[in-house]
């Protein structure tokens, strides 16, 4: 099972009456499909429900949701089974990753700088070095950033979230770490 953009509906609407969410089966999970999670969880807070979530079996896909920092937040909306997943320590998130964007809440300005700051600095050496973007490109991608952040802001009654791996994955593997 993959849990990505394309495939994200069904996901929700197996989910839907349920007091948990299983995700032992998923291979891969994209960060589209992290923010359709920590969303759903949002609307459920709003509701008083606090659903359990029981994380994927998958090494691969703990050390990826780790690294994405999906782990932090998702605390607040679910109860996670297990509670602790078991990471190498080599694994765990880290600074130098390679991810563009971990999984970030955005709900007021101040968020929006952090993140096209955040990504400012990582973009030269991120997006020219996975999708080989030249300056002006980089520039277009924080500018369309922003936008969309801004748009939850302005657009949303709640918060929102953003997160960017730099590379497109072929849905058939489980990404590289």
């Amino acid at each position: 099972m993959q849990i990505a953009e394309d495939n994200f509906e069904q996901l929700i609407n197996s989910a839907q009456g349920l007091s948990i969410i299983d995700l032992r089966e998923a291979a891969f999970i994209d960060p589209y499909g992290m923010v359709g999670i920590l969303e759903i969880g949002e609307l459920l807070k709003t509701e008083g429900i606090k659903k359990t979530i029981f994380l994927p079996e998958s090494e691969e896909v703990i050390k990826y949701l780790e690294r994405m920092d999906f782990f932090r937040i998702a605390e607040e909306y679910f109860r996670l089974e297990p509670a602790k997943p078991q990471i190498s320590e080599k694994y765990k998130r880290s600074f130098y990753s390679d991810v563009l964007l971990e999984i970030t809440p955005i709900e007021k300005s101040d968020d929006i700088h952090y993140i096209v700051g955040r990504v400012k600095k990582r973009a030269n050496s991120i997006l020219k070095k996975h999708l080989h973007y030249d300056e002006r490109a980089i520039n277009g991608f924080i500018v369309a950033l922003s936008e969309v952040c801004q748009n939850i802001i302005e657009h949303s009654e709640n918060k929102g979230f953003v997160g960017k791996r730099p590379r497109p994955f072929n849905t058939n593997k489980t990404p590289s770490l």
